[in-house]
Formats: C-alpha cells, sequence, structure tokens
C-alpha cells in the first residue's frame, strides 16, 4: 500500500501492472477496492494508478471542505511523483465529475476519458441545499445509518442478493469518513456545470452507465454522449451506480473494447 504526500495530506494508491497508464477515480462514499474486480482484467496491459481520493480509503481526511478540483490536483501531483505524463482516466460517479474536471483543467494530460454513472450537470439550488443538508445529516448521525437507509439505491434491486457485491459495497460505505464523507458533499454543492465543455472535448470518450441506476439514469448519461464528438455510449443490463462491480464481465468487456478500439486508432493515425 504505497503512499505519498501530496499537498499536505498522506495519499494511499496502488501502482499496479506494467504498459499505458489507466487511471480508477472512485465514487462517494466508496475508495479505491470498488475497481478490485477490474484489477486482474487489465494490469496485463496496462499500468493501473488507484489512489483513495483525500477523505476517503485509507488517505488522509481533510475537513471541513472538499472541493471536486482539489481531488484533481492531487491526482495530478500523484502522477508527477509517479513519472506519468499522460494518462486514461475512467472515473465513476463524483470520479467522472472528477475526470470532467481534469480534462478542463489539464487536457494535455489526458489521451482518453472513460465516464461511468456519472453527471456532468451543475448543482440546482435546490439540489444544493439537499447536499448541504447531507452533509450535516452525516456528521450527525454517521455513515451506518445513512448506509442502512439509502444502500438500495446504490445498487440494482438483483444486487441486492448478490452477497460479494452487498457485503463489499455495506464495507465501502460504513468504513467511509463522516468528516471526509461531510466535506466531498460540501464541495460537490458547489461544482461546476461542465456541459458548456462537452462539445470541446477532443480526445476518446467512452460512457458507461447502468441500466437501473438510480442516481444517473441512461438519458442523463446520453447527455453526455450527445455533447462530446464521437462519444460510445454503453448500458450495462441489470446493473445500478456500480457497474463495474454488479456486472464486472460486462464492464469490463466494453472497457476492454473501448481501449482497444482507441489504441487501433491510434496505430492507423501512426502510419497515415
Amino acid at each position: 500500500m504505497p503512499v505519498l504526500r501530496i499537498r499536505g495530506i498522506n495519499l494511499v494508491y496502488d501502482d499496479l501492472g506494467a504498459g499505458e497508464p489507466l487511471v480508477f477515480i472512485h465514487g462517494h462514499p466508496f475508495n479505491r477496492s470498488m475497481w478490485d474486480q477490474q484489477l486482474d482484467h487489465f494490469k496485463a496491459g496496462y499500468r493501473l494508478i488507484l489512489p483513495d481520493l483525500r477523505g476517503y480509503g485509507d488517505s488522509d481526511i481533510s475537513f471541513p471542505k472538499v472541493m471536486l478540483d482539489e481531488m484533481v490536483l492531487d491526482i495530478i501531483h500523484l502522477l508527477d511523483e509517479l513519472g506519468i505524463n499522460k494518462a486514461i482516466f475512467c472515473g465513476l460517479s463524483m470520479g467522472g465529475q472528477i475526470v470532467l474536471d481534469l480534462y478542463r483543467l489539464f487536457p494535455a494530460r489526458v489521451k482518453a476519458i472513460v465516464i461511468v454513472d456519472s453527471d456532468a450537470r451543475g448543482e440546482t439550488p435546490e439540489s444544493y441545499s439537499r447536499r448541504l443538508l447531507l452533509a450535516e445529516t452525516i456528521l450527525r448521525e454517521g455513515m451506518t445509518q445513512y448506509t442502512d437507509a439509502h444502500i438500495h439505491e446504490y445498487i440494482a434491486p438483483a444486487s441486492m442478493h448478490d452477497q460479494p457485491v452487498y457485503t463489499h459495497l455495506y464495507a465501502m460505505m460504513t468504513g467511509t469518513s463522516r468528516e471526509g464523507a461531510a466535506a466531498a458533499h460540501r464541495g460537490r454543492a458547489e461544482r461546476r456545470d461542465h456541459l458548456p465543455i462537452l462539445p470541446s472535448i477532443n480526445v476518446p470518450a467512452l460512457i458507461v452507465v447502468g441500466s437501473e441506476d438510480f442516481f444517473t439514469p441512461l438519458p442523463v448519461a446520453k447527455i453526455m454522449s450527445d455533447l462530446i464528438p464521437g462519444a460510445e455510449l454503453v448500458p450495462i443490463e441489470g446493473a445500478g451506480h456500480l457497474p463495474n462491480m454488479e456486472k464486472p464481465e460486462a464492464f469490463n468487456h466494453a472497457l476492454r473494447s473501448f481501449l482497444i478500439r482507441i489504441g487501433q486508432r491510434k496505430e492507423l493515425q501512426a502510419t497515415t
């Protein structure tokens, strides 16, 4: 479990495999272990970088508020320390919003993007207030009570009966620090509306969405795929908000196919 001192905190990450860098960015309230079902499938051909974002997993907590662009800077500093100039970035939910912020701030560092069950839109006044209220509720009641009340919203109904998926998700959610979760909610309440930048994204893009996602359903994913030039949209049938955990074979196939296609595109461009 490597640790680096990054921008005033101890940032924990995994660095696995060899090849083209592929950075996996987890969502909320999870940690880097949410990508466990992708490790063996991709580490043979790619160098996998999996950070625990500040406030999550084994990384240090920043309180009382963490903006998404702060997490972007953590990732960029981490890549600098690892000697990685450019990478493919895959982010789920909050992680997808971080990927979009990363592209906005550091487009030259991005080879391709994969956005999974996320939303490029900014908060509305109503959702802004709800997110701040949720931060206060989590601080007061803790993550176990939040998890017990809301875990069913994160995965499809069938996945609630998939013991390995449910057990892993429950452990991640209840293991997340209440302070870290609240700080992230406060930061996300002020997140940017990324819709204006989508038409200017000029790297290969894959949008993945669970067909039964409660938070960011197919129409939300389609907004991104429609606005990003050449973006591919892949729904994962029978999955909720976490298709990489609920339907890992289908998710891995979609991601592998995308990586092969962009690799072939790169080879074709090099020969013309």
